[in-house]
């Protein structure tokens, strides 16, 4: 049910400075304190941290040096305070700590929820169910949309970003991080760029953006698959376009041009709804207008080999002993590629 593990080698962190804190923030913890490692994510390091019976997740930024405003934890933590009372894929964040000398960098310590995450094999457990593949698209989707259509200003999160000219600062700020991690040049990088910048459409609606929003950074109900019990990741989090955030969703579904990209796109086994399913149903759920939903995909690609490229380079420079990351740099440049080929205006 879950990827739970041993620390990997260099991410330990400072558990004797980190076990009293624990007790001294959080409430009613007793018993022994036990650790594990969530080993699926590629950036934010996690961490199942155990008293007895209760367990709490905590996340923290990657080693090494960081992006300008990425990772942010404080954000992760502004955002699951609030949000869990109005959307039940939220899990609850508990504490924050910003004081870097307990275990390094500042952490958040969120609710454990408990679910099924998929990854690149199919979970042997939901093979029993008919149309699992379609109910599990539908779950994600009615997930997606419902974090779209929550009320910003209910939720009390209206401050949590700036939704004026969001897309293209987006464009620009992407940009802006793929000069700093190049490791060499990129003529479809740049042509992406000047494409995508020159075409922004207009939003229409301000939205609680995740940015990150995929088949992994959710978990489902072991016994039904048509629960998604939580969504991961949160630490990107802002106001803006909503189309923005079902792009990146679409761009991580299955695609011919990226076919030789072992770690991309993720999608389920067998027959599962293509693309256009995915919009159709999407729109419904949301009642927004896809019509320009080729600008949104292009720049989902073109940010994803960005991210690529950010990991990538982390390894290059010896911040991270992970060697997945080493194969990061070819799938930045087939992202790259596969965006530039889908620039069609």
């Amino acid at each position: 049910m879950t990827d739970v593990q041993h620390i990997r080698e260099g991410e330990e962190l400072k558990w004797d400075a980190l076990e009293p804190y624990l007790r001294s923030v959080l409430s009613d913890i007793d018993g022994e304190m036990s650790v594990g490692q969530f080993h699926g994510g590629h950036a934010n390091l996690t961490y199942l941290i155990k008293f007895g019976e209760k367990e709490f997740v905590l996340r923290r930024p990657p080693f090494g040096k960081i992006a300008p405003g990425a990772h942010d934890m404080k954000r992760e933590y502004k955002v699951l305070s609030k949000l869990y009372k109005f959307l039940p894929q939220a899990p609850r964040a508990y504490h924050l700590c910003m004081d870097e000398d307990i275990i390094g960098a500042k952490f958040v310590i969120i609710e454990r929820r408990q679910g099924v995450v998929i990854r690149k094999k199919f979970p042997e457990g939901f093979k029993k169910f008919e149309n699992v593949n379609q109910r599990l698209t539908d779950a994600l989707l009615k997930a997606t949309a419902d974090l779209h259509t929550v009320n910003v200003e209910e939720a009390n999160l209206s401050q949590l970003g700036r939704p004026d000219g969001f897309a293209a600062r987006q464009v620009e700020g992407w940009y802006n991080r793929w000069n700093l991690s190049k490791t060499e040049e990129n003529k479809d990088m740049e042509n992406v760029f000047n494409k995508i910048s020159a075409h922004i459409p207009a939003p229409q609606a301000v939205a609680i953006i995740h940015n990150d929003l995929k088949f992994d950074n959710c978990q489902f109900s072991e016994d039904n698959p048509d629960v998604v019990t939580s969504i991961f990741d949160w630490d990107m989090t802002t106001l803006g376009d909503p189309l923005i955030d079902f792009g990146i969703l679409l761009s991580y579904w299955r695609d011919p041009l990226l076919e030789s990209i072992k770690i991309l796109p993720f999608s389920l086994e067998g027959d599962a709804p293509d693309k256009k399913y995915l919009i159709s149903q999407y729109e419904k759920l949301s009642g927004y207008n896809l019509e320009n939903i080729k600008w949104y995909e292009c720049f989902a690609y073109w940010k994803n080999a960005v991210v690529l490229q950010q990991l990538y380079k982390r390894y290059v420079d010896g911040a991270t002993k992970d060697k997945r990351m080493a194969q990061l740099g070819m799938g930045a440049k087939i992202l790259a590629a596969a965006a530039n080929q889908k620039i069609d205006w």
